[in-house]
């Protein structure tokens, strides 16, 4: 016990040393929004509630864009195989891309809003005019979706992002006109102008190429659909690009008056506290689409229970016994879920690029959870080999949404671990085996579900409905299972080294 608590007061003592550089981004707000700038500027107000606002929406517009998907017409002249074709051909990969283009409109204003950390009306009335033109980002998916090759729905997907990118460069023109509105920083820098400029740069990337997409739509509509793809990984191309410079040409010295602006720097983290706020969204929006359906879908009509059920609403509800338990099957797959994504930033201290990349990935097959329960337990089945497709389909939404999270967890491991994850959960952690089995035990559940449906045809729904089932109760006995394999390897390890043995 000795031992464990001066392990546990060494890795505090590290995290207190860390401190400085870790912390939180809302800590350092509350810190530089006191009293005497309220004294002096009595209309600026904390952008607490401003940020908390906007994180809510952006994650219920990247998330409602699932519902085109999921509420997809299927025709039942048709086998599940075209109509799987049609929903991955077309609306999921729009649906993807779409929902990355949002969380990068998420991540600028994280930035953003890095360098703003007050603000008065006017700066608070220009977010909601983002903010309402990110509204209308689903309406323009559902066109592009619906009509794929027609250039109506690009064109205003393209011009939302063009305008919501001025009214951005609105926010930063405005802001540093008002130097209060600032970080202490910037404010106090002599090369203000300089910073507004780079700012600038960075934030009117993402609207000149829709433009240049807008304007290939023209001539060939496959061109607009690849240059926002590239949009969406620009920032990583860009550091992909330094990263090539510095390899040709050699390292270049960072200016240090630039290193103190960091939010719009390539290597800056993200603020860790707004990625769980997004995440959390997201996994609670996800959550509560499931049960629309059955609000939708599974509440008789009064005619009917008299006709078929003679007026008896219990029998009626009973024939719906099968989607109830699909929805706390998949209500328990999306909680379990957020419960892993939890536990691992319980232990992460900074949220890099990469990070913020892969989890944005892991809440895009979160979103596209509600069409897996479509596929599973409401689509028309005309043959087995239907089922076993849709089966095999919403394994791959779990698996994705737990791969990447695992993905996560390897990213901030490796390069600067000190800096990125609590000791605990690091290499040679007391918790570094207890993470891996807890973030790898959906994706290997997921990819044996995936197995047995093509090795058992006949069996497809049950063994998914066994994987919804058995996996709460693991998670529930992962601790115990970790504790008996490290104890079971250490033995075999005492046994082969023995001497007397050998």
């Amino acid at each position: 016990m000795g031992r464990r608590e001066d392990d546990d007061q060494a890795a505090d003592e590290e995290l207190v040393e860390e401190l400085p550089a870790t912390v939180s981004t809302e800590s350092s707000l509350a810190a530089l929004d006191n009293a005497d700038h309220d004294e002096d500027h009595g209309g600026t107000q904390s952008s607490h509630r401003l940020l908390a606002y906007s994180d809510a929406l952006l994650s219920i517009i990247a998330t409602v864009m699932i519902l085109p998907v999921a509420h997809t017409k299927m025709e039942d002249d048709k086998g599940l195989d075209n109509n799987l074709q049609l929903l991955l051909g077309t609306k999921t990969a729009v649906f993807l891309m779409t929902f990355l283009i949002v969380t990068m409109a998420w991540a600028a204003h994280i930035r953003l809003f890095q360098v703003i950390v007050r603000i008065d009306d006017t700066l608070a009335l220009l977010n909601l005019a983002c903010m309402m033109l990110i509204t209308l980002l689903p309406y323009t998916f559902s066109l592009m979706a619906t009509f794929p090759t027609h250039i109506l729905g690009i064109l205003l997907f393209c011009g939302c992002v063009i305008v919501i990118g001025i009214i951005q460069s609105g926010i930063v023109l405005y802001a540093f006109s008002r130097p209060f509105l600032l970080k202490d920083e910037i404010r106090a820098c002599e090369e203000c102008k300089m910073y507004k400029i780079h700012i600038l740069k960075v934030l009117l990337r993402v609207p000149l190429m829709c433009f240049l997409a807008a304007i290939c739509s023209f001539f060939c509509y496959q061109l607009s659909y690849v240059l926002l793809t590239v949009v969406i990984f620009l920032p990583h191309i860009s550091r992909g690009l330094l990263w090539c410079r510095d390899k040709l040409l050699g390292p270049t010295e960072d200016d240090p008056e630039l290193l103190m602006f960091g939010a719009f720097l390539p290597s800056e983290p993200l603020s860790k506290e707004r990625v769980e706020a997004f995440s959390d969204g997201v996994y609670a929006i996800v959550a509560t689409l499931l049960i629309l359906d059955i609000c939708e879908d599974n509440v008789p009509e009064p005619a009917l229970v008299q006709q078929r059920f003679n007026g008896s609403l219990v029998a009626a509800l009973r024939s719906y016994g099968p989607e109830y338990m699909a929805y706390f099957g998949s209500f328990a797959t999306v909680g379990l879920l957020w419960f892993a994504h939890h536990s691992l930033f319980l232990h992460v201290r900074r949220a890099t690029r990469a990070m913020g990349l892969l989890n944005t990935l892991s809440l895009a097959f979160v979103g596209g959870l509600p069409l897996a329960f479509r596929l599973t337990h409401e689509l028309p089945r005309a043959a087995l080999r239907d089922e076993r497709r849709a089966v095999q389909a919403a394994c791959v939404l779990v698996f994705g949404a737990g791969i990447f999270q695992l993905a996560t967890w390897v990213a901030a491991l490796n390069g600067d671990g000190r800096k990125r994850l609590s000791p605990l959960v690091r290499y040679g952690g007391p918790e570094h085996v207890f993470m891996l089995a807890k973030l790898a035990l959906y994706p290997s559940v997921a990819l044996g579900a995936f197995l047995l449906s093509c090795v058992l045809s006949n069996f497809s729904v049950t063994i998914f409905h066994l994987m919804e089932i058995i996996t709460p109760f693991a998670f529930l006995l992962l601790r115990l299972m970790v504790q008996i394999v490290l104890s079971l390897l250490r033995r075999l390890s005492a046994v082969s080294y023995d001497p007397l043995i050998t």
